[in-house]
């Protein structure tokens, strides 16, 4: 390619309303434009790299064994209506009705679509497993789409899903699409980590996520640096921090604590820790045709609500937050001096593990103004129905027992998940099986972000000069920046041979025959990332040598200029099998 015949549409100056470093640097190195919010046009130089991403995703999907077709991205209402999430999926729908008053929805995922085709054309044992794939365009209203490419509505996903008689098979192949996603993540240069995840409105019984490693990530990573633990803090399981709970060794008694609502200030009051203290929650179930159920979760002072693993206790699946009025009828005390000492109503307890070996601990005596100190289990309350319900914080023990948790944060590129038989069953979705009796097929659904790749990649990949592309999907390998192309005879000469021989070994290379200013030309090419750059000038021919740098290197370094096409080549071949040793 020569940049006379491209479109370069850089900018000196990022939109004010790009918030992080991707958005911004996309923006300026010309790859993308906004249409909407949410909505971008890919120019060509952005299109290259999602191009890239792609034929990775697809080399080792096909390696996996997955077949690639395509869905519509339009699906009628009557598939989600089946499947139950036409109401459960929320306004991230997109829905719309055609000139008949069909109603429809413009796809954020395929899992009905998918399983439509299977029940249609699977009829037995025999034509499984099997594993479809497609890259496709994928729309979420989002309610703040934002941070460019990594949170936009309409998007690039490769989405695929396989189908086994049995729970082994659907094991196997899960495994077989992890593996892949190590391999395509390793493939494109990007530090990352798998993590165990919560399944959200997927559904389904495992799921695990792989999370690009960036300061801008939208999510708090817990792992052990000691061993493979790694779990999006959602899921992560938070351990008790006490082996056992300790026997009573204080009376209960309720005590002054005036205009201390807070568990800190209670705790200063009282010269106590603030472990010692108990933070209540209270959450309420709706009933219909009746009050609704009312319920008490108690968390160490220091401690934060997970509502993911809330709204997985048994009960809580579709919770609220208690309004004043409810607390107030149920505690006779408005929120700040609440606690399961003496309620007005019975309310349900839940304890988080850590609270559940606790004693002579601090709660609020529902009464303003006042705490009681020195409750106990089992002498002062009911022994509590205990779960998991807990932020694990840094320091936290790993679940695996092999050292301390850390938190990082995550860009989500990629999500594998084991369905199970929610939609097959749903959907009617059933095969024949060995001894012809109909059974409901086993499903796993497996996305990768394309899109959101490249801003994740970004996030990772930067300096103040701009991009810094892994090669593996840098919209090109290398450029030629001839100095003076269109005034020296021997510089356009030198720089077509490099440009012919590069091209001829296979190597992504533009030509920037231009005829700009070294700094413009210099300035353009490290906005957009090109990871090797070659610089062709009349007084290093005279030497016979040519300028290489690396887009990392802080120094260039000259080549001998018969040898400079093959080194080049070398180092972009030696790089494209070894990503992470070219960081």
């Amino acid at each position: 390619m020569k940049a006379s015949r491209f479109f370069i549409g850089t900018l000196k100056e990022a939109p004010a309303d790009a918030e992080v470093v991707s958005h911004k640097l996309m923006v300026r190195a010309g790859m993308i434009r906004r249409v909407a919010g949410g909505i971008y046009n890919y120019l060509p130089i952005g299109l290259r790299s999602i191009r890239k991403v792609e034929a990775i995703v697809r080399e080792e999907m096909n390696r996996a064994g997955a077949l690639e077709l395509l869905m519509p991205a339009v699906q009628p209402a009557e598939l989600w209506q089946e499947s139950g999430r036409w109401e459960q999926y929320g306004p991230e729908l997109l829905r719309f009705k055609d000139r008949k008053q069909s109603e429809f929805v413009i796809g954020p995922t395929h899992e009905e679509v998918i399983t439509d085709i299977a029940r249609n054309q699977i009829k037995s044992y025999r034509q499984m497993p099997v594993n479809f794939y497609q890259i496709q365009t994928k729309f979420r209203d989002e309610i703040r789409p934002r941070f460019g490419v990594m949170r936009g509505r309409e998007f690039t996903m490769k989405d695929a899903y396989s189908f086994d008689k049995d729970q082994a098979g659907l094991q196997e192949s899960y495994q077989k699409m992890f593996d892949a996603y190590v391999r395509i993540f390793t493939r494109i240069g990007l530090e990352f980590r798998a993590v165990t995840a919560d399944s959200g409105s997927i559904g389904g019984n495992r799921s695990q996520e792989f999370h690009v490693i960036a300061a801008t990530g939208e999510d708090d990573i817990a792992y052990c640096p000691d061993s493979e633990y790694a779990a999006n803090v959602e899921a992560a399981d938070a351990v008790a921090l006490y082996a056992k709970r300790a026997e009573p060794t204080e009376p209960m008694q309720k005590t002054a604590t005036p205009g201390k609502a807070k568990c800190e200030a209670v705790a200063e009051l009282l010269n106590i820790p603030l472990e010692r203290t108990i933070k209540s929650i209270v959450l309420a179930t709706d009933n219909e045709g009746a009050e609704p159920t009312i319920w008490l979760l108690m968390l160490r002072g220091d401690h934060e609500l997970n509502e993911v693993k809330a709204s997985k206790v048994e009960g809580l699946a579709n919770f609220r937050f208690a309004t004043e009025q409810e607390i107030v009828e149920w505690f006779g005390t408005p929120p700040g001096y609440l606690g399961p000492v003496g309620t007005k109503k019975p309310v349900k307890v839940i304890a988080d593990r850590t609270v559940a070996h606790m004693s002579d601990f601090v709660v609020g005596s529902n009464e303003v103004d006042f705490h009681t100190t020195g409750v106990n289990w089992g002498r002062d309350l009911p022994e509590p129905v205990v779960a998991d319900i807990r932020n694990v914080r840094p320091g936290d023990p790993s679940p695996d027992g092999k050292g301390k948790l850390e938190i990082c944060r995550g860009i989500e590129v990629g999500h594998v998940f084991q369905l199970g038989t929610k939609y097959s069953e749903a959907m009617g979705a059933t095969f024949l099986d060995e001894t012809g009796k109909p059974q409901p097929m086993v499903m796993g659904c497996y996305g990768i972000g394309v899109t959101r790749i490249l801003g994740a990649a970004i996030e990772q990949n930067y300096d103040d000069r701009g991009i810094i592309w892994p090669e593996a999907i840098a919209p090109f390998e290398i450029v030629l920046c001839p100095m003076g192309y269109d005034r020296s005879e021997a510089v356009r000469e030198a720089a077509d041979k490099l440009y012919a021989q590069l091209s001829e070994a296979g190597v992504d290379v533009i030509l920037d025959d231009r005829g700009e200013r070294p700094g413009v030309m210099f300035a353009d090419w490290e906005l957009i990332g090109v990871p090797h750059r070659l610089v062709i000038g009349d007084r290093g021919l005279k030497d016979g040598k040519i300028e290489y740098q690396g887009r990392r290197d802080t120094e260039a370094t000259l080549l001998p200029v018969d040898e400079a096409a093959a080194l080049a080549a070398a180092k972009i071949r030696a790089a494209l099998a070894n990503p992470r040793a070219a960081r």
